[in-house]
């Protein structure tokens, strides 16, 4: 099957961008004058701020993130170095921009409202808080929006208005969101307003546990965080909906229009949108009692499996969290579980892909986890080459689910509808559609319960996001299977080992 072409085909260079890109990362922003323009220096320096959506160490070893992945594009496109800079904090990424020691800010900043843009010389601040001040930061057009949410203890109050919390404490810590903050603390004097060095994360934490009765965060923190912490949630929005952007110096005009131009034709042709939903949830995947029984089984039961998938990781290069994630979808972890259908065991492996596999015993989990691993990278083997990382996982896990040839049948149907094949947000829409006659009765294996595998991926992805939050990942062995620069892979190694 031949894919459409398409300028979405930019989605599937960013698996090789890092190979590409020659890509350094160092801890603190550099210390030197201002940098010329990139054309002239012959390396673009992106100072980020490390953010779980946003700029993270992988589980293969190499960063990821929606602003790795576009940063790197760009780059890719320019045919310039690209170089990480890592600050501590978004006041630290403005800084940077604003003195000229990096190009290019990133890392979940928030662009502030347009009224006050030009006076901005810290994210989100006004023009009252900076009177008088000269620009120091020019922005990018538009990433992803987000807006200020009130996030409160589950087991506590839920207000529904800001005069619900006269003489409660709000915390909040995102300079992002100052000019909404301004405006309810003017408005609400009666609540007591702290303000906490703290990223957001550490604020949804707090609230969790109940150290923090209330705090406002932005709404990805919010979303990413929902099954990670499960004691808290959202009240009601703290403000408008604002902008995650790139900052970039009054100095590099020609760098901020080409940003533009280069965002401008990924939001038209749809690859924004894509990368967006990759790396953004757009709504909860597990309902919280379920993320409650994960938690806990986390403790209980996963410790005496981690080796296991550790093992199967080292065998066959399947990142073990992700098989963990496969394994509770199938069984919660349950070695003698029997599915509606009769298919037993840890990772629900059908008898006649066991008997392939040379699985023995069924209900024996380290039988069971290799064979699964071994199966899914089969799978992934057998998808053709053009499709990138993750989409490949993804339809893999498909796959996994219900059969190589349903999904080829999707990805045909994908394309007879004008979608890329190649997507897995493409596949995953048409795919429930071959449970109808008018589209089963053109595919090559016709009737599919195209539902199936769709919901069996959303909830092994929120699982796994879960994982990845809560567990270490497991190194030996991985450069077999990873593209990551030696170098790089090795930092990443020393940093998760001095945690």
């Amino acid at each position: 099957m031949r894919p459409p072409r398409s300028a979405l085909a930019i989605a599937a260079a960013f698996a090789v961008a890092a190979a590409s890109i020659p890509l350094f990362v160092q801890k603190d922003a550099p210390k030197s004058t201002s940098l010329p323009p990139p054309d002239e220096s012959g390396e673009l320096v992106v100072i980020v701020h490390p953010g779980p959506v946003v700029y993270y160490p992988g589980p293969n070893g190499t960063l990821a993130g929606l602003d790795v992945d576009l940063v790197r594009e760009f780059a890719m496109e320019e045919k310039m170095p690209l170089r990480f800079v890592v600050a501590a904090s978004a006041a630290a990424v403005i800084a940077a921009v604003a003195s000229g020691t990096a190009h290019l800010g990133a890392g979940g900043l928030f662009r502030p409202p347009p009224a006050t843009e030009a006076d901005a010389r810290l994210p989100g601040a006004t023009g009252a808080d900076r009177a008088g001040a000269r620009p120091a930061v020019t922005w990018t057009s538009g990433i992803a929006s987000a807006e200020p949410v009130l996030i409160y203890n589950r087991d506590g109050y839920k207000p529904a208005r800001w005069r619900d919390l006269d003489g409660e404490t709000v915390a909040y810590a995102d300079d992002a969101f100052a000019p909404e903050i301004a405006i309810a603390r003017a408005a609400h004097p009666a609540i007591a307003w702290q303000r906490l060095a703290a990223p957001a994360d550490a604020l949804i934490s707090q609230v969790s546990d109940g150290t923090l009765g209330y705090a406002i965060v932005g709404s990805i923190a919010a979303s990413v965080a929902r099954n990670v912490y499960l004691d808290f949630d959202v009240a009601f929005p703290a403000g408008g909906a604002r902008e995650v952007a790139w900052a970039v110096s009054p100095r590099y005009a020609k760098l901020r229009d080409d940003l533009d131009a280069f965002l401008a034709r990924l939001r038209r042709d749809g690859t924004l949108a894509r990368l967006v939903e990759r790396y953004i949830p757009a709504s909860p995947q597990i309902q919280r009692i379920d993320a409650g029984v994960l938690h806990e089984r986390v403790k209980t039961l996963l410790p005496q499996y981690r080796a296991l998938f550790h093992d199967a990781q080292e065998r066959t290069g399947i990142e073990w969290r992700l098989l963990a994630a496969i394994a509770y979808q199938e069984s919660q972890w349950d070695s003698a579980a029997t599915s509606e259908t009769g298919v037993r065991g840890f990772m629900q492996i059908t008898e006649e892909t066991a008997k392939r596999l040379g699985v023995r015993n069924l209900l024996d989990p380290a039988e069971n986890v290799l064979a699964a691993a071994r199966y899914l990278r089969e799978l992934k083997d057998k998808l053709p080459s053009r499709i990138a990382e993750p989409e490949r996982t993804w339809m893999a896990l498909a796959a996994f689910n219900i059969g190589l040839g349903h999904l080829e049948d999707a990805r045909i149907l994908a394309q007879r509808q004008k979608l890329d094949p190649d997507l897995w947000t493409d596949v995953k829409k048409v795919f429930p559609l071959l449970a109808l006659p008018e589209y089963f009765a053109q595919a090559r294996l016709g009737y599919a319960r195209g539902g199936m595998p769709v919901a069996f991926v959303d909830r092994v992805r929120a699982y796994y996001d879960v994982l990845l939050a809560q567990e270490r990942p497991h190194w030996p062995r991985l450069r077999r299977f990873t593209d990551a620069p030696e170098r790089e892979l090795s930092r990443l190694e020393r940093e998760i080992a001095g945690k």
